[in-house]
C-alpha cells in the first residue's frame, strides 16, 4: 500500500481529468492521500517470497504487511459459483483507503456502489477465495501478497479510462486462476484491454502456487490512454523466484534486466520495452540492456544513505543469507533479485521475519535512548522496519503440493502490529471466516471486532514495552506455536475426510479455523486486561500473590542518570547581577 505526496503538477492533472470525466459522464479517481494528509510515514508494506526448495516443508510461502493506519481491515470469504452463458462480471473501483462509518454498513457491501461503468464477460465457473484488502488465497492454492512500488510520474492514469485498479485485479485472479502463471496472465491481459490505474500506481504482487513464486509488477501507461488507443492500457512484467531462493519487495521495484526468451523465468506485456522507449525512459541506441526497474520505477540510495528509510531490502537479505555479507551501503538498485538462504526456512522463521525490528543493526529503533526507558521500538519512527506498527493485518500464505488445493493452501492472518499479535490459520477449503473478522473501524472501539482485541493488548504493551512484550511472546508461543505444531494432524484428518467426502473436509477445516480464531481472540482480550493490571502505574503487580514490588518495572537506573545529566545540561545560565 502507499501514501504519496501529490505535487502541484499532479494536482493540475487531477483537475484536468476530473473535468474530462465529468464531460463523458464518469468521475475520475479522488486524489490519493498524501503523507501529510494521513500524518503517517510513507509505505511500509513488505512482501516476502519463499521458493519451495528454500522452505523446510517444501511449501511456497509469501507474506504481506497491509500497512496504512487508517484503512479497512475486514475480511470475508467468497464462495465458488457457476454462471450461465452470456453472464457478465460487474467491475468496481475499489480504493485501498476508502472506509465508511460502521453505521452506514460494511465496506465490501458499500463499495458495490462505486461502479466502474462497464462489465466484462463472466467465466463459466469462479473459484472460492478469502480476501481482505486484496484477494489472498483461493481454493486452488493460488496466493497473493502486495507491495506498492510507484512509477515514473507521467505514467499515472487516474482517469475514468483506466477501468481496473489493483484490488479488482486480485479479486478477478482469485475467481479465475488455477495457477500462479494463469493469475499473472489473467491480470495482465485484463489490464491491457481495459486499462489499469484509477486509484493505483505502480504495484507489485507476490503471486504463488504450490510450484512457483513470482514477482509481478504492473504500472499505468499515462493519462492519455483510452480503450480506443489500440495500445495496451498497462505495462507489466513478472520474474519467477528460483525454487531454492527467497526474495522480497519492500515498496521498491525488484525486476531488473529481463530475458523475454526465457519463458520459464519471465513473463511480460507486449509493450514492456516500447512504452519505456516512447516515454523516454530507455534508449535502445545506448547499447545498454533494458532494465525494468531503472526505466519505470528507479529507487536511488541505500540503507545507509537514506538513514534507514529504505533499509528493509538489505535487512531481509541479511536475515536470510548473512553469509553473503551484503553491506548496507550497497545501493538498493544493485542488491540481488533473490538469494539462496543460508538454511531452509520454516513457517515460524517467516513469521519471525515479519516481526523483525532491525535490532542490533545501525537502524536499531531502541539503540541508545531512541526507545525510551522501556526500549519501545514504536518511539523512534525515522526508519522503515519490516514489522510495521501501523499494519492493519499481516498475512503469511502457504501453498503445499503434497495436499489437495483446499487442504494444501493456508492463509495465516495476524491483526495489527506483528510483534504484539498472533497468526491464525484459515485453510483454502474453509467456507467461512469469523464474523469478528468482517467488522471494525479505526475510529470506533468495538469488542465485536477481532482487530480491536489485538490493538487493545498492543496499547497496554506500549506503556512498559520491554517488560510487557515478554508476556506477549509467551502467549504467542502458546497459541501460535502450538497451532503450528497441530497443523500436520489437522492435515491428516482433513485428507482422510476429503478422500471420502470433500464436503465433510470443508466443514472440518472451517470449524477448525473458526474455533481457533475465537480461542485466540478471546485470549488476546484477556491478555490486554492482564497486562493493564500487571503493569498498572508502572509498578509490578503480582496477581497470584496479591502483592506488588515498588519500583518494578519503574524506569531503570540508566534512564534516571540520563535525565539528571540532561537536566544539568539544559539548566539556564545564571545571570551575573553584579
Amino acid at each position: 500500500m502507499k501514501s504519496r505526496k501529490i505535487p502541484a503538477l499532479a494536482g493540475v492533472l487531477f483537475l484536468t481529468v476530473l473535468l474530462a470525466g465529468a464531460l463523458i459522464g464518469q468521475k475520475a479517481a479522488p486524489p490519493r492521500p498524501s503523507s501529510d494528509d494521513l500524518l503517517v510515514p510513507r509505505e511500509s508494506c513488505t512482501s516476502i517470497l519463499i521458493g519451495k526448495d528454500a522452505s523446510v516443508d517444501g511449501s511456497v510461502m509469501t507474506t504481506h504487511t497491509c500497512d496504512c493506519g487508517i484503512c479497512d481491515w475486514t475480511w470475508r470469504h467468497v464462495p465458488a459459483a457457476d454462471h450461465k452463458p452470456g453472464s457478465t462480471r460487474r467491475i468496481l473501483h475499489i480504493s485501498q483507503y476508502q472506509t465508511w462509518p460502521p453505521a452506514e454498513g460494511l465496506k465490501w457491501d458499500l463499495v458495490k456502489k462505486d461502479y466502474a461503468g462497464f462489465e466484462i464477460p463472466e467465466v463459466p465457473h469462479t473459484y472460492a477465495y478469502h480476501h481482505g484488502m486484496f484477494g489472498y488465497m483461493n481454493e486452488n492454492q493460488v496466493a497473493i501478497g502486495e507491495s506498492s512500488i510507484g512509477n515514473q510520474r507521467k505514467m499515472e492514469n487516474p482517469t475514468p479510462a483506466a477501468g481496473l485498479d489493483l484490488t479488482m485485479l486480485t479479486l478477478l485472479a482469485m475467481e479465475r486462476a488455477r495457477t500462479a502463471r494463469e493469475a499473472i496472465h489473467i491480470m495482465g491481459s485484463l489490464a491491457e484491454k481495459y486499462g489499469y490505474g484509477f486509484h493505483d500506481e505502480g504495484e507489485m504482487l507476490a503471486v504463488s502456487d504450490p510450484a512457483e513464486a513470482w514477482i509481478f509488477e504492473i504500472m499505468p501507461v499515462g493519462p492519455l490512454w483510452t480503450p480506443k488507443s489500440d495500445k495496451p492500457g498497462a505495462v507489466w512484467c513478472a520474474e519467477r523466484v528460483p525454487d531454492d531462493q527467497v526474495s522480497v519487495c519492500p515498496n521498491e521495484s525488484r525486476i531488473g534486466e529481463i530475458e523475454l526468451a526465457n519463458k520459464d523465468m519471465f513473463l511480460a506485456s507486449p509493450n514492456v520495452v516500447s512504452t519505456a522507449v516512447e516515454m523516454g525512459y530507455y534508449d535502445p541506441k545506448s547499447g545498454k540492456p533494458f532494465n525494468w526497474k531503472r526505466a519505470y520505477s528507479p529507487q536511488e540510495g541505500s540503507a545507509v544513505s537514506s538513514n534507514g528509510r529504505i533499509q528493509r531490502l538489505w535487512r531481509f537479505f541479511d536475515l536470510a543469507a548473512p553469509s553473503l555479507k551484503l553491506r548496507p551501503e550497497m545501493p538498493n538498485m544493485d542488491l540481488p533479485f533473490s538469494v539462496k538462504p543460508d538454511r531452509k526456512l520454516s513457517l515460524q522463521d517467516v513469521m519471525d521475519m515479519t516481526r523483525d525490528r532491525s535490532y542490533g543493526t545501525p537502524f536499531d529503533p531502541v539503540q541508545g535512548i531512541r526507545g525510551g526507558p522501556f526500549k519501545n521500538p514504536s518511539y523512534f519512527r525515522q526508519t522503515r522496519l519490516i514489522d510495521d506498527g501501523r499494519a492493519e493485518y499481516t498475512t503469511v500464505t502457504q501453498c503445499r503440493a503434497s495436499l489437495p488445493g483446499p487442504i494444501g493452501g493456508i492463509v495465516w492472518i495476524s491483526f495489527g502490529s506483528q510483534d504484539t499479535a498472533c497468526y491464525m490459520p484459515f485453510y483454502a477449503g474453509a467456507t467461512e471466516l469469523p464474523r469478528s473478522f468482517a467488522v471494525g473501524d479505526h475510529w470506533i472501539f468495538s469488542r465485536d471486532s477481532a482487530r480491536w482485541a489485538f490493538d487493545y493488548t498492543d496499547f497496554h504493551v506500549q506503556v512498559a514495552y520491554s517488560e510487557a512484550i515478554k508476556d506477549v511472546k509467551a502467549a504467542q508461543a502458546r497459541y501460535e506455536g502450538e497451532t503450528i505444531a497441530r497443523i500436520p494432524e489437522i492435515d491428516k484428518q482433513a485428507l482422510e475426510l476429503y478422500k471420502k467426502q470433500p464436503g465433510e473436509a470443508a466443514r472440518f477445516l472451517t470449524a477448525f479455523g473458526l474455533n481457533n480464531a475465537k480461542t485466540v481472540v478471546d485470549a488476546w482480550w484477556k491478555l490486554g486486561d492482564e497486562i493493564l493490571v500487571k503493569y498498572n502505574r508502572l509498578y509490578l503487580y503480582d496477581t497470584q500473590k496479591r502483592i506488588y514490588e515498588r519500583g518494578k518495572p519503574a524506569t531503570p537506573d540508566w534512564w534516571k542518570k540520563a535525565v539528571r545529566i540532561f537536566d544539568i545540561l539544559s539548566e539556564p545560565e545564571k545571570k551575573d547581577n553584579r
